[in-house]
């Protein structure tokens, strides 16, 4: 310990700070990490810097809290773990309901990070993993949340970065991705991925959404071969909804939602109910 009481090591200033965050407080302001961490301010605020732009760390209105690196690593992000508790239920009964590897997933940057996996019968054939991350242009799950991203971050995004190709199906032009972005909107939300990410795979997507931006996805992959999407599709569309009316009730009310096929039958009694237990409010946006 130095003379002045601060820790020497770049490594311990760095954990106390981490260890500022906790379950009951996901948010944090500048001064909380300071009083928490014993730290001087001004040494806070330039740790706080370097965490963002590494990832460990968010930065939003609100405060700081644990970033997307901090999910890969350990599902620490405790905002994407409320969630994924909350779309856990439904995930569960997609799966069953269609023998199909489901998928919950959000948007960082320019790839998509799964927070939550239920594999099906050919799971071994789907090479995802949660904490795992897939160029979001290649995939089901990223067009369904791009396309309700402001046109103009979307193109700002792409413009600056090339389009990773996957297979030779994947999009590889920006005029091609926003070509693709009208095509889902005009489709409610949903999006398909024809073996665009990895060869031989083929997947069906919805945005989870209240009034504004898609805040996640959920998703059903599996081998080409045996993807009936036209098929799958309803059902995604019905979790998708479901999970959108829990966590936006008041936004979801205002709006019917698109369909263009038959939604599947009545869940199963009771699916919901853990989900509705202590969500509300469009705390995502």
């Amino acid at each position: 310990m130095s003379a002045s009481g601060t820790p020497p090591s770049m490594v311990e200033r760095m954990t106390l700070i981490m260890g500022a965050f906790d379950g009951a407080s996901p948010w944090l302001t500048l001064q909380q990490i300071a009083d928490r961490s014993g730290l001087p301010r001004s040494t806070v605020h330039r740790i706080l810097d370097a965490l963002c732009k590494l990832r460990w760390l968010d930065h939003t209105g609100g405060g700081y809290r644990l970033g997307m690196r901090s999910l890969e690593l350990g599902g620490l992000a405790v905002a994407h773990n409320e969630l994924r508790e909350a779309t856990a239920p439904l995930l569960h009964d997609l799966h069953l309901r269609t023998s199909t590897t489901a998928h919950l997933a959000v948007l960082d940057r320019l790839d998509i990070v799964y927070l939550d996996r239920v594999a099906g019968r050919h799971g071994a054939a789907v090479a995802t993993r949660v904490g795992g991350r897939t160029p979001a242009h290649a995939t089901a799950a990223g067009k369904a949340i791009l396309a309700w991203t402001d046109p103009r971050q979307v193109e700002s995004m792409y413009r600056e970065n090339k389009l990773v190709v996957r297979t030779p199906r994947t999009l590889t032009s920006l005029g091609a991705l926003q070509q693709e972005l009208v095509a889902v909107r005009a489709r409610g939300g949903l999006a398909y991925d024809r073996e665009e990410s990895a060869a031989g795979v083929a997947c069906v997507a919805a945005p989870l959404r209240g009034s504004g931006r898609a805040v996640a996805a959920i998703s059903l992959t599996g081998p080409a071969d045996r993807m009936d999407l036209p098929r799958l599709a309803p059902y995604v569309q019905e979790s998708a909804r479901q999970a959108s009316v829990a966590l936006f009730p008041r936004d979801t009310a205002r709006r019917r939602p698109r369909t263009e096929e038959p939604v599947p039958s009545a869940w199963p009694p009771g699916a919901l109910e853990e989900v509705l237990k202590g969500i509300g409010g469009d705390y995502w946006l």
